[in-house]
């Protein structure tokens, strides 16, 4: 007999607290997306109504080579909780993740909703109060990130945790394009990248999730925070790393994983 979505849905949620799972194969096939989401959906109204607070969302797969690899041809979006924000230089316990790994982004924060159904760069820009540089600590329920499409739109696009940077900028002159990136565990280079690296800009990929979150009903809003995507490859976790995302034009983000040995 299939497995249902609430049945995939709920594997999922039992995976925060009993460990990653075997992929949604069984179920779910690798790119059938509105079944991915509509699993995602089961879920984040579950978490509402358990008292979380949506707080915005986050961009997924704007590296055109990982989409390659997962076989489509677009990024994917997961839901920002509230108790998903660690503070600027915090700490994140090892024993809230399991097999987490550093992303390096720009955060926009809504000063405007979004409800056009065709929206511009420009449109984004405009809607924008200011950008911040960001960290996105992503953590796959999916057992050794053996992961397809549906898999990480299932699980709320990888998310678990993430910090915003020390400056807001506005972004009248500034340059997303060609911002250079470079991430630090423990005072060493782990990588690096650009603003061109996240879709072609991270205002492009701003711009396909307002699109595609109007298609749904669910526009972005004022006070909405996005995390427009990874500016460059991924880095795994070990507990005590310090990490430290520099975005140039944007100041840094910082986050240790675990305490300091």
């Amino acid at each position: 007999m299939p497995t249902s979505h609430e049945q995939m849905a709920e594997r999922l949620r039992d995976a925060y607290m009993s460990g990653a799972i075997s992929p949604l194969r069984d179920g779910l096939a690798p790119t059938d997306i509105n079944s991915a989401y509509a699993i995602q959906q089961i879920n984040t109204d579950y978490w509402v109504s358990q008292g979380r607070r949506i707080v915005g969302r986050k961009i997924g797969l704007t590296a055109k080579a990982v989409q390659t690899q997962l076989g489509v041809h677009q990024p994917d979006f997961g839901v920002l909780f509230n108790d998903m924000m660690i503070e600027n230089g915090g700490v994140l316990q090892p024993s809230l993740t399991l097999q987490p790994k550093a992303e390096a982004e720009v955060a926009l924060i809504l000063g405007k909703d979004l409800t056009m159904s065709d929206p511009t760069p420009d449109d984004i820009a405009d809607a924008a109060e200011y950008a911040m540089a960001a960290l996105e600590i992503v953590d796959s329920r999916i057992s050794d990130w053996k992961i397809q499409f549906a898999d990480t739109v299932a699980d709320n696009g990888s998310s678990a945790f993430f910090v915003l940077g020390d400056t807001r900028k506005s972004l009248t002159g500034l340059d997303l394009y060609t911002c250079g990136m470079a991430m630090e565990i423990n005072d060493e280079i782990a990588s690096v990248g650009s603003g061109a690296a996240c879709l072609g800009h991270p205002l492009k990929a701003a711009v396909w999730l307002a699109k595609t979150l109007v298609s749904v009903g669910q526009p972005l809003r004022a006070g909405d925070i996005v995390l427009t995507g990874a500016l460059g490859p991924m880095v795994t976790l070990n507990p005590g790393d310090q990490i430290v995302a520099r975005v140039g034009g944007l100041g840094t983000a910082k986050l240790t994983y675990g305490e300091i040995s």
